[in-house]
C-alpha cells in the first residue's frame, strides 16, 4: 500500500551546521481489529502485513490454533463516517463451528504485562489457554554459541526498511540448523512476532515446532507467550528478559536467551537445547 514510510521536513545539526532536509519515517497508524464483525482491539503498527497482523494477535489472545479454523480477513470498507476505506480496521471471521470466546475475560487474563494481575494468574492464563505444546519437532535441538551468536546480525541485515528509518523493531524466525525463514518489521514489537505467527498460521505452519524466535528488543512476557502459544520453542532476544517472562519459559519448557550480542548470551531457562562452553550441555531447567 506504499505507507511502511513518510516524508517529513527535519532541521538537521551537525558540527554546529543547520539545513533543512526531507527525512523517512516509519509510518505509525492504529489498526482495529474486529472479531466476526465486532471490536476487539486496537493496536498502534505500521501498515503492511496486517491480516497476519490480525491472524497472530489472534493465535497469542488463544482464539486461534490452525489455518482451518480461520475462514477469511477483509478490511471494512465503510470505516470512517463518509464511507471511505481507511485500511485501518479489518475483520476476522472464523470458520463456521468455530467457538466465538469471551475475549474480554481473556484479555483481562493475559495479554499485557502491565496490567496489574500477579504473575501467577497469567502464567496460568497461558498454561490453560496454550493449545500447541513447546516442541523440538522430530529430534532434539542443541543449538550452538557459534550458531547462536550470528543470528542477530543476519536479521539486522533482512531490516531492510529499518536502514532507511532506524525506528523499527524487527523479529526473524529461524530452524534450528540457522536457516532464516521469516523477518517482519513493525513499530511495535509485539507487532513483529505477531505478523510472523499469522504468516504461519495462514500458511498452514502452526506449531511452529524446532524454530528459534529472535527479537531485537528485550524478552517481555508478551513476546514468551507469543511464542508459547504458536509451539515455538527457543526465544532470543539483544536485550534483557523480564522476570515474568524468565518464569513462564521455565514453566513451559521455552528455552529463553538474553543479551544476545556477539559471542556473549545469558541462557535464562532451557538450557539443555544450548550446547554450553567447553562441549557440555545443559540439562534440566
Amino acid at each position: 500500500m506504499g505507507r511502511v514510510t513518510s516524508r517529513r521536513r527535519v532541521i538537521r545539526i551537525r558540527d554546529g551546521a543547520a539545513g533543512s532536509r526531507p527525512d523517512t519515517l516509519v509510518t505509525e497508524e492504529p489498526m482495529e481489529i474486529r472479531l466476526n464483525g465486532k471490536p476487539l482491539a486496537i493496536t498502534m503498527r505500521t501498515p503492511g502485513d496486517d491480516f497476519a497482523l490480525a491472524a497472530g494477535f489472534l493465535v497469542s489472545e488463544g482464539v486461534l490454533a490452525t489455518a482451518d479454523e480461520l475462514s477469511h480477513i477483509v478490511y471494512c470498507a465503510g470505516a470512517t463516517e463518509d464511507g471511505s476505506n481507511t485500511y485501518n480496521v479489518v475483520d476476522v471471521r472464523l470458520a463456521p463451528g468455530v467457538p466465538l470466546p469471551d475475549i474480554a475475560l481473556e484479555r483481562n487474563v493475559y495479554t499485557t504485562s502491565s496490567c496489574g494481575l500477579c504473575g501467577k494468574a497469567s502464567l496460568d492464563a497461558v498454561r490453560t489457554t496454550a493449545r500447541h505444546p513447546v516442541s523440538d519437532g522430530p529430534s532434539p535441538m542443541r543449538l550452538t554459541a557459534e550458531l547462536l551468536a550470528g543470528l542477530p546480525g543476519r536479521l539486522r541485515e533482512a531490516q531492510r526498511v529499518f536502514d532507511r528509518t532506524g525506528g523499527l523493531h524487527g523479529a526473524a524466525l529461524f530452524t534450528a540448523d540457522g536457516e532464516l525463514l521469516d523477518v517482519r518489521e513493525d513499530v511495535g514489537r509485539h507487532n513483529a512476532v505477531d505478523k510472523i505467527i499469522g504468516r504461519a498460521l495462514q500458511q498452514g505452519r502452526l506449531p511452529l515446532s524446532g524454530t528459534v524466535l529472535l527479537v531485537s528488543g528485550r524478552a517481555s512476557f508478551e513476546l514468551a507467550q507469543k511464542a508459547v502459544m504458536a509451539g515455538i520453542p527457543v526465544l532470543a532476544a539483544v536485550s534483557a528478559p523480564s522476570s515474568l517472562a524468565v518464569d513462564l519459559a521455565a514453566e513451559t519448557g521455552l528455552t529463553l536467551i538474553g543479551f544476545l550480542r556477539g559471542a556473549s548470551m545469558n541462557v535464562y531457562a532451557g538450557e539443555e537445547r544450548v550446547v554450553l562452553g567447553g562441549g557440555v550441555e545443559g540439562g534440566g531447567r
